[in-house]
C-alpha cells in the first residue's frame, strides 16, 4: 500500500499542481494532508471581502474534482486536517467539501482505513503569531517566552471563553483516543512531537527578557501521547526549517514511526509510506 503524506503547501498552487501530477502517475491509495494549506492566515481578516478569494472552492475542490474524474475508483482516499496559519472560517468550505466526497475531514475524528485508523488533530502549541484557531495550551497555561496565549490572540471564529482557557492538547488527545488500541492507528497532526528530530526551530540564541527561547517548539502533550500510546505512525508538519537544521524528516518514540512532510525550500516536499512498514518511508523533494 502507498500513501502520499504532504504539508505546509499554504497555498502554493505549484507545489499542488506537482502533488496532482504525482497522484495521477502513482495512484496511491491514500493522501494524507497535514494542515497549513491555505494561503497566508492574514486573509482571514478579509474573509468576508467580496474581493476575497475562495481558496478552497475556487482551487482546491475543481483540481481534485479533475483527478477524481480522471482517475474513477483509483480516486485516494484523502484525509485532512487544517494549521495553525489556516483561519478557522474555512472551516464550512472544508466541510462542504467533504459532503461531496472530495476529502476526508478528520480533526477530531477517527475513521476507519482498511486494517487501520486514521485520527486528525490540528492544534498546536501557543506560538509567537496572533492568529490562534488552532492553538491550545499544551499540558498547563503555561506560555513559552515570546509566544501569545490562546487567551490574547485573534479568532476567526469564536470559541467560548472556557475553551480559551482551559482546554488543553493534553486532554483533547485523551478523549480523542479514549483508551483505544493504537498498534495499528495512523495520527495526522500538524504540531510535532516536543524535543524531537521534527521539532527544532531557527531560535538558537534568541534571549526574550532575558530568558533564552526553547529551540524545540513542538507538543509536549503529543510527545508524551505518543510515547505512552504507541501508534504505528504519526504524521507532522508545521516547524519548517527543522529537517534542515537536524538533517531528519523521520523519528522513532519507541515502536512509533514520526515523519514530517515540513520544508522551507521551494519544492513539495512528499513523503511516501507503506503503512505495513513506515520505517522504509521515502522523502522526495520535487
Amino acid at each position: 500500500m502507498t500513501c502520499f503524506f504532504v504539508s505546509d503547501l499554504h497555498g502554493h498552487e505549484d507545489r499542488y499542481i506537482k502533488l496532482f501530477g504525482k497522484i495521477a502517475g502513482e495512484r496511491p491509495e491514500a493522501l494524507f494532508l497535514g494542515g497549513d494549506i491555505m494561503p497566508s492566515a492574514l486573509t482571514a481578516g478579509r474573509s468576508h471581502d467580496v474581493g476575497h478569494r475562495d481558496f478552497i472552492n475556487d482551487f482546491l475542490v475543481p483540481e481534485f474534482m479533475k483527478l477524481y474524474k480522471q482517475l474513477g475508483s483509483d480516486y485516494p482516499r484523502i484525509f485532512l486536517i487544517l494549521g495553525n496559519d489556516d483561519g478557522r472560517f474555512v472551516e464550512a468550505a472544508v466541510y462542504d467539501a467533504a459532503v461531496r466526497g472530495v476529502w476526508e475531514y478528520v480533526h477530531d475524528r477517527k475513521v476507519s482505513f482498511g486494517r487501520y485508523d486514521v485520527y486528525g488533530y490540528a492544534y498546536v502549541p501557543p506560538t509567537p503569531f496572533q492568529l490562534k484557531d488552532w492553538e491550545r495550551y499544551d499540558v498547563s497555561r503555561y506560555v513559552d517566552p515570546g509566544c501569545v496565549s490562546p487567551e490574547e490572540g485573534y479568532m476567526s471564529v469564536p470559541v467560548t471563553t472556557y475553551e480559551r482557557k482551559y482546554a488543553t492538547i493534553t486532554k483533547d488527545l485523551a478523549r480523542l483516543a479514549d483508551d483505544n488500541n493504537l498498534e495499528k492507528a495512523i495520527f495526522l497532526f500538524h504540531s510535532p512531537p516536543y524535543k524531537s528530530k521534527l521539532d527544532r526551530a531557527e531560535l538558537d540564541g534568541k534571549m526574550i527578557d532575558h530568558v533564552p527561547v526553547d529551540v524545540h517548539v513542538g507538543s509536549m502533550a503529543i510527545k508524551k501521547f505518543i510515547a505512552t500510546g504507541q501508534p504505528l505512525v504519526s504524521l507532522h508538519g508545521h516547524v519548517h526549517e527543522s529537517t534542515r537544521l537536524t538533517g531528519a524528516w523521520m523519528d522513532k518514540i519507541g515502536r512509533t514511526v514520526a515523519l514530517s512532510a515540513a520544508h522551507d525550500g521551494p519544492e513539495l516536499s512528499l513523503i511516501r509510506f507503506d503503512p505495513e512498514s513506515p520505517a522504509d518511508a521515502q522523502r522526495e523533494l520535487i
